[in-house]
């Protein structure tokens, strides 16, 4: 389209609604800024707690300061069960479409019970509270899954961008000290089948930490299955039992979640 035909002669007025909640916000990073104690407080309300937090901000150690440290929480209860329990189980949670157009959709409900099924393989597979779990997977809805599988049993999860080289991939899963690898056999992109599998084999002898290999099928591709280590997700979960269910950790709120890795372009990776 040349600027000749743009339609300049159109205007765009915003509801009262879009200006209204501008403004709110606005008023909300001001009191954030003033009262920042009381702001959160008021905040932290909203999340449900193990155990309520009696102190907002611990600031005895700048620049290290922890928010709510005395408080426990696990982010896939706030995530899933709360919701499951309340008015949204049956309710719309996540919606994935695919490159090849496929759409997916996932309840609350749907989705609390195929976190737990995934929960309760890792558990098998000897993951506990603290270990941390690798991810070099595709936009799928496998990945969501796997994140709060990972922290719903107190792991913490580390993705990995998974168009990156073997070599990158090393460094970061040997940087974060993960145990499992969650990946799978390859991905779509513009619209042809993309190797993923056949990466995490160039890096897996550089990864002596990796006891145990979870591969989602997503594009059907042959790829190579090391016996002992490597394990389909659709079996791991099958293993694990419709009807699982994991108690969810408790974790201190300052305890870590996850770790995300800079690009490394300019040197070393940083977690």
């Amino acid at each position: 389209m040349s600027d000749a035909s743009l339609p300049f002669n159109e205007k765009y007025s915003p509801s009262i609604a879009k200006f209204s909640s501008g403004e709110i916000r606005k008023q909300m990073w001001e009191e954030s800024i003033k009262n920042p104690r009381e702001f959160w407080a008021e905040k932290a309300k909203a999340i449900d707690w193990f155990k309520a937090p009696t102190q907002v901000l611990d600031d005895s150690n700048p620049p290290f300061y922890k928010w709510f440290p005395d408080g426990e929480l696990n982010i896939s209860y706030n995530a899933l069960d709360r919701h499951v329990k309340g008015s949204r189980k049956n309710k719309l949670a996540y919606i994935w479409e695919g490159e090849m157009g496929e759409v997916k959709t996932y309840t609350y409900y749907q989705l609390y019970r195929e976190v737990n099924k995934l929960a309760k393989a890792l558990q098998n597979y000897g993951v506990k509270k603290g270990d941390r779990i690798a991810m070099f997977l595709p936009v799928i809805p496998e990945l969501p899954i796997a994140l709060l599988a990972t922290v719903r049993i107190g792991g913490v999860h580390a993705v990995v961008f998974s168009g990156f080289s073997a070599e990158a991939l090393a460094d970061r899963v040997n940087d974060c000290g993960a145990t499992v690898l969650i990946t799978a056999d390859g991905s779509f992109r513009r619209g042809k089948p993309v190797a993923i599998k056949d990466t995490a084999d160039r890096a897996l002898p550089n990864m002596p930490g990796i006891k145990k290999v979870i591969v989602v099928k997503r594009t059907g591709q042959p790829i190579q299955m090391q016996e002992g280590r490597d394990v389909w997700y659709h079996d791991a979960i099958a293993a694990a039992g419709a009807n699982a269910y994991v108690e969810p950790e408790v974790m201190k709120s300052t305890d870590p979640l996850f770790i995300l890795y800079t690009s490394g372009t300019t040197g070393k990776p940083k977690g």
